[in-house]
């Protein structure tokens, strides 16, 4: 049952399953709309993320919560040893679990950069059956893993956490299989699940990472503006098409041909000289020949600054410039940022619970703009750091 998600967390006894659930019950508030168990942390908001995630396939989890390296631990994002997955044999693309950031409970959504093989086993009833191994690119969303992502997302809800996704998909498997096994209905599900979510929700494209396609789509904070912020890293990307794609659409090899004669005097030249009407067979023969191989060796130098210069418009810088990140962050820093951000989420959704409970009428922007006037006569601006907003709310350590 762990295989195909149906169970949760496996353990080897009686006793370990008590702690294992004891454990998992610590992240969650004691009642409904109840404060989170915060805990005191011995791992410091301040430090850096130490472990950095590279262009090569990698760990996510080592993302979260850190390794031993040769000299000394290298930290993750979250809190050391804080990190419990749920959910782990089954879409193993996806990794889902929670874990503490300074204390605070959080959901996680974080992705597999690797290569990862699916078995589906034979059928006894039927001998004409034989088991397959499927393998499964990282960064691509498949029926079962958007389903554990959709479910995933439901399921923090419910336990009332904040949730952080670590968005790093390229997108939707599109092969016909996957389109018969509904992949595009579980990929609608992690809409639904994210437009009723209740709590802060992080979107943050990490070092490295791309989010592209429908799967911006499915986790664009315009799903749940209330609750959802999106932020990217400086070594991301994020763009409807990757640079290629988008350089086969608009830059063909006609384009290509054009920016070569305006910008190379050889193969102007050359095109002149395949122009002139005085030539013999031979010599016109020549001068083609010359203008293709002319043309072939530019070819891939030009395909490469077009590469380039689409990937400019795909940069965080960009992202930020066209509204669609609300922040550019370091990875180094990015723990230390969000703690401090989840701290201000938080008590501005239990200042709006308060607000909102005093008087049954007022909708939850209306006391948003009440708390923004509030403020903005206590401090006179709202561009102020969420460590002295946090502070001045009074929920600081």
């Amino acid at each position: 049952m762990h295989n195909n998600g149906v169970t949760h967390l496996t353990v080897p006894s009686d006793v370990e399953g008590v702690a294992a659930i004891i454990d998992w019950l610590s992240y969650i508030p004691k009642k409904k709309r109840g404060p989170l168990p915060m805990m005191p942390s011995l791992d410091p908001v301040s430090r850096p993320v130490e472990f950095t995630p590279t262009k090569a396939p990698y760990d996510p989890k080592l993302m979260l919560e850190g390794r031993r390296g040769d000299v000394k631990w290298e930290g993750g994002f979250f809190d050391r040893g804080s990190f419990m997955e749920s959910l782990s044999n089954w879409a193993q693309t996806v990794v889902t679990g929670r874990a503490r950031l300074g204390g605070i409970p959080c959901g996680v959504i974080a992705v597999e950069t690797r290569m990862v093989e699916s078995t589906v086993p034979a059928d006894p009833a039927n001998p004409d059956t034989e088991s397959r191994t499927i393998s499964q690119a990282g960064q691509v969303w498949y029926p079962n893993s958007a389903f554990k992502t959709a479910q995933a997302i439901s399921d923090m809800d419910r336990e009332g956490l904040p949730l952080f996704i670590f968005a790093n998909w390229r997108g939707f498997s599109g092969g016909m299989r996957d389109m018969y096994d509904e992949v595009l209905k579980y990929g609608a599900m992690i809409v639904d699940s994210l437009r009723v979510y209740q709590q802060p929700v992080f979107i943050y494209l990490p070092p490295h990472g791309e989010l592209r396609g429908g799967a911006w789509v499915v986790v664009d904070p315009t799903i749940n503006p209330d609750h959802m912020e999106m932020y990217a890293d400086e070594e991301s990307r994020g763009g409807v098409l990757e640079p290629e794609g988008t350089v086969e659409i608009k830059f063909r090899r006609k384009d290509l041909v054009k920016t070569m004669e305006r910008l190379d005097p050889t193969y102007r030249s050359l095109l002149a000289k395949t122009s002139l009407p005085d030539l013999t067979p031979v010599e016109r023969k020549t001068a083609l020949s010359q203008l293709k191989a002319r043309e072939d060796h530019l070819t891939s130098t030009y395909h490469q600054i077009a590469v380039t210069f689409a990937d400019l418009h795909d940069t965080p810088g960009r992202m930020q410039e066209k509204g669609v990140v609300k922040d550019v962050l370091k990875w180094a820093d990015s723990r230390r940022f969000f703690y401090w951000r989840l701290r201000r989420r938080l008590g501005e959704e239990l200042a709006l619970r308060i607000v909102m409970d005093a008087d049954s009428f007022i909708s939850r922007g209306e006391a948003m703009e009440l708390l923004r006037r509030w403020f903005v006569e206590d401090k006179g601006t709202l561009n102020v750091s969420c460590v002295p907003i946090v502070q001045y709310s009074g929920h600081s350590k």
